[in-house]
């Protein structure tokens, strides 16, 4: 596995002159979870292209010695490709050009479904399913890459309740039964606080706030992140406390936006 990903002096802008983000320096820990959550617009798109290798940063750099494998949001695909073909798309850097998947690509894509609890699904549409047992295949996909740090964009997005948290109970099993690093977005702090060690909070062009997710996800912080009052709201499940966050609707708006 990777020794870790590092953020030095990391920024982007498109023409030159406005800066998306800049002087990010963060470090993310081998076989952690990090989220990194961000109002519409403030560049967390950006920021996983920089990490992903696909945009070369205006300033900084990005150091990493493993392989990244992607997990996009939820997505449609054009033919109907059974569910064993999408996991064997991960496998495309193994296969030679212009030849077909062996015996050993098949049998990684199966054994990566049967890890997620998908391989009864393995002859069936992609299209047929549910988003989250989609989002479970396209995981499955990136597993069988053979990467060392799995990025996901918003992997609960348009989910419901009961398959988010079984996204978020899978972000914890990569990292704490299979020693991946992952990195996600995300818009829920919850989600950031229940499955994340450290988190990024994009402030703004030049202002970010990194560390320990119980830290950093606070009323203050969020507030300012969203531009809306958030409370931190502790509550008792199966005798532990535990924590959610609520934005305050119908109240005065947060008056320092990012």
């Amino acid at each position: 596995m990777t020794d870790g990903i590092a953020l030095s002096g990391l920024g982007h802008s498109y023409d030159g002159r406005n800066w998306i983000f800049r002087d990010y320096d963060v470090a993310i820990a081998a076989g952690s979870v990090f989220a990194i959550l961000g109002p519409n617009g403030c560049g967390k798109t950006t920021l996983l292209k920089c990490l992903l290798g696909t945009l070369h940063p205006a300033a900084g750099s990005v150091q990493c010695k493993g392989q990244i494998a992607f997990v996009p949001q939820i997505f449609q695909v054009a033919f109907d490709y059974s569910v064993l073909d999408m996991v064997l798309m991960g496998r495309a850097k193994s296969i030679s050009f212009f030849s077909q998947p062996v015996k050993h690509d098949i049998a990684e894509a199966l054994a990566a479904l049967d890890h997620l609890g998908m391989a009864d699904f393995a002859e069936r549409p992609f299209g047929e399913l549910s988003g989250g047992q989609r989002q479970l295949v396209i995981l499955a996909r990136a597993l069988v890459a053979k990467a060392d740090v799995i990025v996901m964009d918003e992997p609960t997005s348009a989910l419901d309740m009961k398959n988010q948290s079984l996204i978020l109970e899978w972000i914890g099993r990569l990292s704490g039964d299979l020693g991946y690093t992952v990195i996600f977005t995300t818009h829920n702090p919850a989600q950031a606080l229940a499955a994340a060690d450290d988190v990024l909070l994009m402030l703004g062009k030049c202002e970010y706030a990194s560390g320990r997710a119980p830290d950093v996800l606070c009323e203050e912080s969020l507030s300012r992140l969203y531009g809306v009052a958030i409370r931190r709201v502790p509550f008792e499940h199966e005798g532990e406390t535990q924590v959610t966050f609520s934005p305050v609707y119908g109240a005065n708006c947060y008056d320092s936006p990012p």
